[in-house]
């Protein structure tokens, strides 16, 4: 080991233990690759849900895959809203001033995304308290 200029020779068993209070401590890609880097940041919510998960997992593995599926569903619905949205305000910006109320195809498109909003915030509410009957 090398403190300052020194080497110093240490025994197989030492080990040294630091800690920081950086939020994201950057290291040097040799430095790294000798340590073992663990993070402890993980708030009270976050550490219930993967100790529950982890139990799940073992005692139930059908919830803890249902639960996933819930999770992944839930990422879905985000990504489509924010699809739509994207489209609307797209289609919106792009349509004319003086024929915006008689645009047929952005009349259509409203409706359109106003149904599927409806349906995946139903979807979501479902899929919110089956999550609740799972934890």
């Amino acid at each position: 080991m090398k403190i300052g200029s020194e080497d110093i020779e240490i025994m197989n068993s030492f080990k040294l233990y630091l800690q920081t209070k950086l939020i994201n401590p950057h290291y040097k890609p040799e430095t790294a690759a000798q340590c073992t880097i663990i993070n402890f940041i993980v708030t009270e919510s976050g550490l219930e849900d993967q100790l529950l998960a982890s139990v799940v997992r073992v005692e139930k593995p059908d919830l803890e895959a249902t639960k996933e599926e819930l999770v992944n569903k839930q990422n879905q619905f985000v990504q489509t809203l924010a699809g739509l949205e994207s489209s609307l305000l797209k289609n919106l910006a792009e349509a004319d001033p003086a024929t915006i109320l008689t645009n047929i195809s952005l009349i259509e498109s409203l409706e359109n995304t106003k149904a599927t909003s409806q349906e995946i915030q139903r979807q979501q509410i479902e899929a919110k308290e089956t999550e609740k009957t799972i934890n």
